[in-house]
């Protein structure tokens, strides 16, 4: 598996089914300013917060940005009720579970945290400043989700300028981080048993 993160909470994920390359989208929304794509075709297209200014999107593509749980080309996905009417994904594919919390900016309450139990790989937003949950929020369900790798978004970049940094993160996290890749290559079989890991992706499309 093949992770990617373009900005914002924008992440491609890059699986296979059978002999297939299968290619997820998610929050692909088009920013104000900054590098972006102008146009994408994965075959899975996610949205966390509804349809209004995503970027343009192959004919072919299959999108989903309203709750229930389906299974395209193999990848089991799950659309759950986060808060501020948000939807938070969780993605089973290659026999991993990866989570994606869209852009929450507040706590998750307690049953459906229970919805998110198991995260392998977790993608959540750390920049704050009313945009997303901020850098101590952040840690703290991170302590509680106990994913086995976490994988910050929504941080300081060309398209998200006034947002907080990614050391605001990781100094509330207390632990060093990977060195940071313009692409992480996953297999189930690499995950880490003991304990959680930091993982971090440099802004690449």
């Amino acid at each position: 598996m093949h992770l990617n993160w373009l900005g914002q909470t924008c992440v491609k994920i890059q699986t296979k089914n059978q002999d297939e390359d299968v290619i997820i989208m998610l929050d692909a929304y088009r920013p104000k300013e900054g590098d972006f794509p102008r146009n994408l075709a994965p075959q899975i297209a996610l949205f966390s917060h509804g349809p209004e200014e995503i970027v343009t999107m192959a004919q072919n593509t299959f999108v989903v940005d309203t709750l229930g749980e389906m299974e395209v080309k193999g990848v089991m996905i799950y659309a759950m009720p986060g808060s501020d009417g948000n939807i938070m994904f969780k993605v089973n594919a290659e026999g991993m579970n990866i989570v994606h919390l869209g852009k929450i900016t507040k706590k998750i309450e307690n049953a459906d945290l229970e919805k998110l139990s198991g995260a392998d790989i977790l993608f959540i937003p750390v920049g704050g400043h009313g945009e997303y949950l901020d850098a101590e929020k952040a840690a703290e369900l991170v302590t509680t989700l106990e994913p086995r790798i976490v994988i910050p978004i929504g941080y300081q970049c060309d398209t998200d300028p006034k947002v907080g940094t990614l050391n605001d993160f990781i100094k509330e996290m207390g632990l060093k981080p990977e060195n940071a890749e313009k692409k992480i290559i996953i297999k189930k079989k690499d995950l880490p048993q003991e304990e959680t890991k930091i993982m971090v992706l440099e802004k690449n499309y």
